[in-house]
C-alpha cells in the first residue's frame, strides 16, 4: 500500500527513507501527544485557542480517527514515526480532499519529509483536487505547499493578531 520514499541525504552519506503508516483509533493518545508537541512552539506564538492543534483535546483527535473519511497516517523512518499526516478524503470527485493537520517533530524538520509525505498522500489518494490551510505569516510552510504545486485561492480567515489562515488548492 505504501512505498518508500527517499528523504534528503543525512551525515552518514545515505538517504533517510520514510513510509506513511495507516495509524488507527488505538493510536489517538500517541498522534494527540505528538501533535501537542509539534505545534506547541506556533501555538506560544500565536495564543491560537480556537484552531491550534496543540491546544485540542485527545478526544477531538480520537473522534478524528472514528470518521470514515479520516486518514491518519505516521510518518516513519528508519528512527521509528517522525511526524503524522491526517487526510480527510470522502471519495467524492466534487469534494476536495484535506490534508489537516500535517506535522513534523522538532528535531526531525527540516529533512524533507513532509515533503515526501504529502506527495506519497497524493500517491495513495489521488494526485488532484486537493485543500489545505496554512498560516501565512509562516513563509517555509506556505512555500513547501507551493514547491508542492499548490496555489493560494485568495480565501483568507484572521484567526487572533498577526495570524491568517489562507486556503491553498492543487
Amino acid at each position: 500500500m505504501f512505498r518508500l520514499l527517499r528523504g534528503k541525504k543525512h551525515k552518514g552519506g545515505g538517504f533517510t527513507e520514510i513510509k506513511l503508516k495507516r495509524a488507527d483509533l488505538a493510536d489517538a493518545e500517541t498522534i494527540w501527544k505528538m501533535q501537542t508537541e509539534a505545534f506547541l512552539e506556533m501555538y506560544r506564538k500565536y495564543r491560537d485557542d480556537k484552531t491550534s492543534p496543540a491546544a485540542e483535546s485527545e478526544d477531538k483527535t480520537a473522534a478524528r480517527l472514528k470518521s470514515p473519511y479520516t486518514y491518519y497516517y505516521f510518518i516513519e523512518t528508519d528512527e521509528g514515526a517522525v511526524g503524522a499526516i491526517r487526510v480527510v478524503d470522502e471519495n467524492d470527485p466534487n469534494k476536495p480532499k484535506r490534508i489537516s493537520p500535517i506535522f513534523i517533530m522538532p528535531q526531525h524538520r527540516n529533512k524533507g519529509f513532509a515533503q515526501k509525505a504529502i506527495l506519497e498522500a497524493e500517491n495513495i489518494h489521488g494526485a488532484s483536487n486537493w485543500e489545505l490551510e496554512a498560516i501565512l505569516q509562516e513563509a517555509g510552510s506556505c512555500a513547501l505547499y507551493e514547491k508542492l504545486g499548490y496555489r493560494r485561492t485568495g480565501e483568507e480567515r484572521q484567526i487572533a493578531e498577526g495570524m491568517t489562515l489562507g486556503t491553498f488548492r492543487k
